[in-house]
């Protein structure tokens, strides 16, 4: 960025700040936004032994950045970018929607400039993004994420409200071409230098693209012969999934962004949650670098990367933000647990399951357009007496799992109402069943059905089963006679 161009408080884009004389010969810098950019490069010597890994594996570490994570490159090219085209004036707002980081990228870059901002977010977000947002004097709207883009509730068209009501300059960086620009003029070249010409592949996750896509673009130019690799959720549309919901926060998506240039990427390479979060979790605790999912699911592609890459290749990952903003998600180990991405003792709910009927393996659902009969007919035909209504088809992601139906309740509304049986579920359903970890102990679902019927039962972060209090006491009658037995 231009010297003249990263000052504090407002300036006539264009015009000079006259330089504080006392800065002279020190290394101070004259504001927060001097900062962003130029953070390190470090090898992942840990990961690398392992894994086997024998070309040289690094990390770009972009939580050094003053918000912690990537975008607050991006966040300050777009917002002197709408300086100087007069988008933002003296005391304008700003409306953005977000998964948090780039919010506090341009909630830094506002404070600088006496903006105010307002940002929307899903509430799959950890709830600490939320509080960090509002520390830096921010105003956040929350918004449901199991719904469609053009649902007056999706945090897109929210956030296309708000900024017509507000009157508001909104960044959109899904759209914004400052969001790539960003990257090819400053996290490309630093990555240039930083291996002295020598990078040969290039790794990172694909959310609205500006990274991989300015990176790549600066990279590709210097050496056509770069490989560039984008990670990706399962489910995203990247990787060529419909953009169904998945756990892993601020990377994938559910339509392509203008930022989106495949004829860039030489590999695009799918990432499930639970191998996101797992990752993420064994960097920290092996490298002693603290990274989020979408950074654990990058180092999980690069690691795939590396291993079949040669001795003199230099693969670089670029890990966009720190973990201290998923501490109540992926390192919170009974939230690991609830979604059955962790194990907590031997016997757990998934002893249960293993010792069904076979024919209970799969998960049996309903769709909420079918009707009450279909339902009926399904409980009548497995043996069971309830059903998670879900969207779509397996397999499901958690948030897909709009409610369940229960054969007492149907059979009550259908001796009010006989045409019931023709009505379509989602018009009768109640709600989700209680969900529980395949790993979490069976002492917890005991707890649990005690006051619910059913429990819904989550595996890698997807439903896998529905687990009934009769499954439960097959279970104990089964360890109870393999006991006397061995008596």
């Amino acid at each position: 960025m231009a010297e003249n161009e990263i000052v504090a408080g407002w300036f006539e884009p264009g015009e000079a700040m006259p330089a504080d004389p006392r800065l002279a010969g020190t290394a101070i810098a004259d504001s927060v936004v001097d900062l962003i950019g130029n953070t390190p490069l470090v090898r992942m010597r840990r990961i690398m032994e392992t894994e086997g890994i024998t070309s040289l594996l690094c990390m770009k570490m972009e939580t050094t950045n003053p918000g912690g994570s990537a975008k607050d490159r991006p966040a300050l090219e777009m917002i002197l970018a709408a300086e100087r085209e007069g988008l933002l004036r003296p005391g304008g707002t700003i409306v953005e929607p977000t998964s948090g980081n780039t919010g506090v990228g341009l909630a830094i870059v506002a404070a600088q400039r006496g903006y105010r901002c307002v940002f929307v977010m899903t509430d799959k977000v950890a709830p600490e993004k939320i509080s960090l947002l509002k520390a830096y004097g921010a105003e956040v709207v929350v918004c449901p994420v199991a719904v469609e883009p053009d649902d007056p509730q999706s945090y897109y068209k929210v956030a296309e409200r708000l900024t017509h009501e507000l009157e508001a300059f909104r960044p959109n960086q899904y759209a914004n071409p400052h969001n790539p620009v960003a990257h090819v003029k400053t996290t490309g070249p630093e990555l240039w230098e930083q291996t002295a010409g020598r990078i040969t592949h290039f790794v990172a996750g694909a959310g609205t693209c500006g990274s991989i896509t300015g990176v790549a673009r600066y990279l590709k130019e210097r050496n056509p012969d770069i490989r560039i690799i984008a990670a990706d959720p399962e489910g995203s549309v990247f990787s060529g999934g419909s953009g169904r919901p998945y756990l892993v926060e601020g990377v994938g998506e559910d339509f392509f962004p203008a930022a989106w240039e495949p004829e860039l990427y030489d590999e695009v390479i799918p990432i499930s949650d639970e191998e996101s979060f797992l990752t993420a979790r064994r960097v920290s605790q092996v490298e002693g670098i603290l990274i989020g999912g979408s950074g654990g699911m990058a180092v999980a592609a690069a690691i795939q990367v590396a291993k079949r890459a040669d001795p003199d290749d230099i693969v670089v990952v670029f890990n966009p933000d720190s973990g201290r903003g998923y501490l109540s998600r992926v390192f919170d180990d009974e939230w690991m647990a609830n979604f059955g991405f962790l194990r907590e003792c031997e016997q757990c709910v998934a002893a249960v399951l293993d010792t069904r009927s076979p024919t209970l393996d799969s998960l049996l659902y309903v769709n909420p357009a079918e009707t009450v009969r279909i339902a009926i007919e399904r409980m009548r035909a497995n043996g069971v007496s309830q059903l998670p209504v879900c969207k779509n088809t397996p397999p499901f992601a958690a948030a897909e799992v709009s409610g369940a139906v229960d054969e007492l309740d149907l059979m009550e509304a259908i001796h009010r109402d006989p045409s019931v049986l023709e009505t379509a579920v989602e018009k009768v359903m109640g709600p989700k069943l209680p969900t529980i970890g395949v790993g979490q102990k069976l002492e917890l679902a005991v707890q649990m059905l005690e006051t619910a019927p059913a429990l819904l039962v989550l595996s890698g972060g997807r439903p896998l089963s529905v687990l009934t209090r009769t499954d439960v006491l097959s279970y104990f009658e089964a360890v109870a006679d393999e006991a006397v037995g061995r008596g």
